[in-house]
């Protein structure tokens, strides 16, 4: 087990500094460099604060005490924590899951949060027993978690070395993309953000729907490929600036309904008619939908049976079992409303 001295020695800082910066003591003045040093340190070795005479608890020992057993949960939202109506939605299917089995939450935190050192050491330096993952995270901040915690169960992340639940993004987007074609459409763009990669060619959802263009002997303009970062205002000034081009397509396939409706808001704020002059397909089919105008279109995704699935499967994981890692794909379904 690493010391505050190997944690000094590695940060090239005094114990005494180690100290300041894990307990944010601001009566010294330590530069931002030496405080990242430390926490990078803190992360690299695994470092533990060492804890009062009462006995750290193993995993084997939370599962034996039930009161003892604490699951946080990570979201993967890019902005406003509560505000994301998909990921809330798999939220309440994992309170509700892990209220019904007698627990509690013990945190939530977001990907974003987690980046930065002194909350992601802080969030880990007691004994958590499983975590509901929905992010993939960098790679640096995983393997620290996967130390820390005993068992992870992921929603939809890219992390093979953990069971993971969700629905197949590839084939939601060739259902979109059918979708359009059948409606006589030949010219269609798409609509969505990058993953953890950075790049949103990576997304399965851009695959998707980049396959199923070319299957169908169609071409996909790059200029009607929007990447709008996930971000509501960002995708109404893409639109915005596609539209005062006049080159734009017939129909548009969007990765998550909450973009499908800010187009649809941009679309309306230029004058042009949906589905008369342009069709538009979302996905998650969140409880808003609906109520868009014109409704939309979209797939539905069972997001609030993500949740309950993925605390059956961390709940079975804390009870012993240790086969190998499993994927589970819930289905999804097409749903026509006015947009297309």
């Amino acid at each position: 087990m690493s010391t505050i001295r190997d944690v000094a020695k590695l940060a090239n800082v005094s114990t005494a500094t180690v100290s300041r910066v894990l307990n944010n003591d601001t009566k010294y003045k330590i530069t931002e460099e030496t405080r990242e040093r430390v926490w990078q340190a803190v992360t690299q070795l695994n470092y533990k604060i060492s804890s009062s005479p009462k006995r750290s608890l193993t995993a084997k020992d939370q599962v034996d005490n039930k009161s003892q057993i604490k699951i946080g949960c990570v979201l993967s939202v890019t902005r406003d924590k509560y505000n994301d109506p998909y990921f809330m939605s798999i939220l309440s299917g994992v309170e509700e899951r892990l209220l019904s089995a007698g627990y509690n939450i013990a945190f939530i935190r977001t990907g974003i949060e987690l980046d930065d050192r002194k909350i992601l050491f802080n969030t880990f330096s007691e004994p958590i027993t499983g975590l509901i993952l929905m992010e993939s995270l960098n790679s640096e901040t995983y393997e620290y978690i996967r130390k820390q915690v005993p068992y992870i169960v992921g929603i939809d992340t890219e992390r093979g070395d953990i069971d993971n639940v969700g629905y197949d993004h590839y084939n939601v987007a060739s259902m979109a993309v059918n979708h359009l074609i059948e409606k006589g459409h030949t010219h269609i763009g798409y609509i969505g953000g990058s993953g953890y990669t950075g790049n949103l060619k990576d997304s399965r959802r851009y695959r998707g729907y980049y396959a199923s263009m070319h299957a169908a002997g169609l071409t996909v303009n790059p200029d009607w490929v929007i990447d709008c970062l996930w971000d509501e205002a960002v995708c109404i000034e893409q639109i915005n600036r596609l539209c005062l081009t006049g080159n734009y397509p017939t129909a548009f396939f969007a990765g998550s309904d909450l973009m499908a409706m800010a187009a649809l808001n941009g679309l309306y704020n230029n004058g042009i008619s949906v589905p008369n002059q342009l069709a538009v397909i979302g996905l998650s089919n969140i409880e808003v939908s609906k109520y868009s105008n014109p409704p939309l279109s979209t797939i539905e995704v069972p997001t609030k049976e993500i949740g309950m699935v993925a605390v059956d499967n961390l709940i079975d994981r804390i009870n012993g079992n240790q086969l190998l890692p499993k994927k589970v794909i819930l289905p999804t379904h097409l749903i026509v409303r006015s947009s297309t």
